[in-house]
């Protein structure tokens, strides 16, 4: 028993534990039968969705608390916004791919196009127009909450998930963009991955932009080739070479795209990196963050520095987070111009990376310290009563239902 169950026991109630049993619940697994499991044809649950037992639960509120921790820590408020949009929200700067592959939309008995939420930024966009004359600027928000998308299932995807998004708005600065990373960085180092398990790493979409300027490439065809940027590291080098001369670079151009993405040191010419890495430093983060002209983050809203990050030492090869810098996105929901950073990060990946790497805490099946049972009918309503003193005095407790015999 802890010390503040047995103090309160001892000096409070002053109780003869008599015909009643006060005692820790038994730390293990009930064995449960699946409700219909007898039925002929049993209804499943949807494709990409996850039922969330207690045990998954308590890992889903630990990804939380651990958020909530790095996001407070930093001064952020948290906020939501609707799971359902209608699709015009995301059509004008989520990307064709998000919009047209991606999504669940559907049509509402009033024929309108509505959307289960696959991101939250845009939404965002909209609530910070909405009261932007009423706001203290920079607005620091994050959240948690669920989202969709119409993916292929596979291990670190779902169809559905839980998402972390936090942003800064109202200010326009390599600092603010350094800040942001320094909380991400920051949740890595509180679960306990380490600058050799995770890295974050950079870009800039500006600098990009230049050296796409010195390779010609026709201002219609940066956005794909900001995709295939992305796709890169997912594709052969003989495949993806093809894959960009189909898309209508010359050989040229692929040359020349070639050697930027291989220039580690590209961020030199940026005087936006120089002084992000300088400020990565000042946090305290800078052994998180690496450099690297390959993260472009496809979506049309980023504008500067985006960045996303990797486990490096396991086996699921897949982003932890990602995110960057936006500076036109509420100007696109009716708002006043305002620069904007913030990151997303799902809870599928984070998960398998946590038990992967057994950073998961002990799983306790009962949130109760103490469990009071009776094996006298007579004495049942004392020790209901017993229960509610506990409780009174903070106790989290657990009562059996009906008297139990002893054997």
């Amino acid at each position: 028993m802890d010390f503040q169950a047995e103090h309160f026991l001892r000096q409070y109630l002053g109780c003869k534990m008599g015909n009643w049993s006060i005692s820790f619940p038994l730390n293990s697994h009930v064995r449960m039968r699946p409700i219909g499991a007898t039925m002929a044809n049993k209804i499943q649950t949807v494709k990409g969705t996850r039922e969330f037992y207690p045990e998954q639960m308590a890992l889903r509120n630990f990804i939380y608390e651990k958020v909530r921790a790095a996001s407070r820590a930093f001064g952020y408020q948290e906020y939501d916004g609707p799971f359902i949009e209608t699709i015009d929200l995301y059509a004008a700067k989520s990307g064709e791919e998000l919009v047209k592959k991606q999504s669940f939309t559907f049509e509402d008995r009033g024929g309108d196009l509505v959307t289960l939420r696959p991101e939250l930024t845009p939404s965002l966009a909209r609530m910070i127009a909405a009261k932007q004359g009423e706001l203290t600027f920079p607005v620091r928000w994050w959240s948690f909450g669920p989202f969709w998308r119409y993916e292929q299932p596979q291990k670190g995807r779902t169809r559905e998930f839980f998402q972390w998004n936090i942003d800064m708005l109202g200010v326009n600065s390599p600092e603010a963009d350094a800040e942001l990373i320094a909380v991400a960085a920051t949740f890595l180092r509180s679960i306990n991955l380490d600058p050799t398990q995770a890295t974050i790493f950079v870009n800039n979409r500006r600098l990009m932009e230049a050296e796409f300027d010195k390779l010609s490439v026709a201002p219609e065809m940066r956005l794909d080739v900001s995709n295939m940027v992305d796709r890169r590291s997912k594709m052969e080098p003989a495949k993806w070479d093809a894959y960009v001369l189909d898309s209508g670079l010359s050989q040229a151009q692929l040359d020349g795209l070639k050697s930027v993405l291989g220039n580690r040191d590209l961020w030199k010419q940026s005087e936006e990196l120089t002084r992000l890495f300088s400020a990565l430093e000042a946090l305290g983060v800078s052994d998180y963050v690496q450099y690297d002209p390959n993260i472009m983050r496809g979506l049309l809203y980023y504008t500067g520095t985006v960045f996303e990050a990797f486990e490096t030492s396991g086996s699921l090869k897949r982003a932890i987070l990602g995110g960057g810098r936006y500076d036109n996105l509420l100007a696109d929901v009716g708002g006043q111009p305002l620069s904007g950073v913030g990151f997303a990060m799902g809870d599928v990946v984070m998960g398998i990376i946590l038990q992967e790497k057994g950073l998961v805490p002990e799983f306790v099946p009962s949130p109760a310290s103490l469990l009071v049972t009776v094996f006298d009918e007579s004495l049942w309503m004392n020790s209901l009563e017993l229960t509610a003193q506990l409780r009174s005095a903070g106790l989290n407790v657990m009562s059996y239902p009906e008297p139990t015999k002893l054997p």
